[in-house]
């Protein structure tokens, strides 16, 4: 089988770690074969098409490697770290922190729910993976993919059991609160990056702004226009009589207002193929409104920050939150924050060319760990570009000559200040 999708021997090669984390000779032996019919010329990532592609006279055996609890990945997911860092890790690179949805049918699914599904754009029966994306120059690689288990799949343990969900994992908890477990995860395995990047549905949440600032991280995030904030000179006044707390000596003000009135620049961020990017920006310090609560449900103010304003060509504006340093020029503070766009482009090529989406079984052990190999064929694929072995694409499909899935090329260029917003 080593011919399988015109890689040979360079994929044994790059498997070597892992396989020694894997240890147990069958899964050693498994392990590879799955990876190749993950990136083999099967248009349907399951376990039937990917055996048939495979010569394999049945599915049994992919099935039991990719479904069975008697074995750990946490190893195979700490190689792949230690993997991506050396390919893309450094001081420059960026985390990225999203979800992605696997639209299901029926409910027997592990966690799937009706809730908003960004590949369709609306409320829909899905699973919804958060993600976290290693990125540099303009190359990402997932690192991390965790299945979030809505209200009515925590309340009802009986269904948990059946899907095989580990007691650990019954628990209430965001997906702000996965994505930080997930960043410990990769701290500790020694990944290496810059600004961490995320948008509203994550950066809306005080517990996970402080959260990555506990961590000693730099990070720019989305949040809603309604975000209270203050001037950065506001001052505390001290309690007197009943008022057991200090207030502040101003009201707090919504972001979209407080942003309004100001001049918006033009700024350049990226050169795509299409041209360059650009959008009309405005930055100032502010006093985030995250503090104690000290009156009628407001906050007092907290860290100094930026408030970054974005004012799109379709005329909608987004709106932005950064605890890079107060000297980062607007263009590189435009240049962290829009970073962030490679991430969906991983997304689509996990689910699209590598079969993310395509994940029949229902456990949360098969899911996690299908996850888990696209992404080890995700970083591959990524291995080869960066030395040059990419195969030659044939339109939008996987190269049907080589048998193999390709990696897109990155949008264009780099601007040349992006590197000035990571540092």
């Amino acid at each position: 089988m080593a011919g399988v999708g015109g890689i040979g021997g360079d994929l044994d090669r790059w498997l070597e770690p892992f396989l020694a984390a894997l240890g147990h000779r069958k899964r050693r032996l498994w392990a590879p074969l799955y990876l190749r019919g993950l990136l083999g010329p099967s248009e349907r990532k399951s376990l039937q098409p990917m055996a048939a592609s495979l010569g394999l006279s049945g599915h049994d055996q992919l099935q039991h490697f990719i479904a069975s609890p008697a074995w750990d990945d946490a190893p195979l997911w700490r190689v792949l770290a230690e993997q991506a860092n050396r390919l893309v890790g450094g001081p420059e690179a960026v985390l990225v922190i999203d979800d992605t949805a696997l639209p299901k049918k029926g409910t027997l699914s592990v966690g799937v729910a009706r809730q908003y599904c960004g590949q369709l754009g609306k409320q829909a029966n899905c699973q919804a993976l958060v993600s976290l994306t290693l990125a540099g120059r303009e190359v990402p690689v997932p690192v991390g993919l965790r299945l979030f288990l809505p209200a009515e799949w925590t309340r009802d343990a009986g269904r948990c059991a059946a899907a095989g969900v580990p007691d650990a994992a019954v628990v209430a908890r965001s997906k702000g609160e996965i994505a930080l477990a997930e960043l410990d995860r990769l701290i500790a395995a020694g990944v290496r990056f810059g600004p961490t990047l995320a948008d509203a549905g994550y950066g809306a949440s005080a517990a996970f702004r402080q959260g990555l600032s506990e961590r000693g991280l730099t990070w720019a995030v989305g949040i809603p226009r309604n975000q209270k904030v203050y001037d950065v000179d506001v001052q505390l006044i001290p309690p007197a009589g009943r008022k057991r707390r200090p207030a502040p000596d101003q009201e707090p003000r919504e972001a979209g207002a407080v942003l309004a009135d100001l001049p918006w620049r033009k700024v350049t961020w990226r050169h795509g193929t299409k041209g360059p990017l650009t959008a009309r920006f405005v930055a100032m310090r502010v006093r985030v409104g995250d503090g104690a609560t000290w009156a009628n449900n407001r906050h007092l103010p907290g860290d100094e920050v930026w408030l970054v304003g974005e004012w799109r060509s379709s005329g909608e504006r987004k709106y932005y939150l950064s605890n890079l340093p107060p000297r980062t020029s607007l263009q590189a503070l435009a240049a962290a924050i829009k970073a962030r766009w490679v991430c969906e482009q991983g997304h689509q090529q996990l689910k699209q060319e590598l079969g993310l989406s395509h994940f029949e079984g229902r456990s949360w052990t098969g899911l996690h760990r299908h996850a888990l190999m696209t992404c080890m064929a995700f970083a591959y694929l990524q291995h080869r570009r960066l030395a040059g072995q990419r195969p030659a694409r044939s339109g939008k499909n996987p190269d049907l000559h080589s048998g193999t899935a390709t990696i897109a090329e990155p949008a264009g260029r780099t601007s040349r200040h992006h590197g000035a917003a990571l540092r």
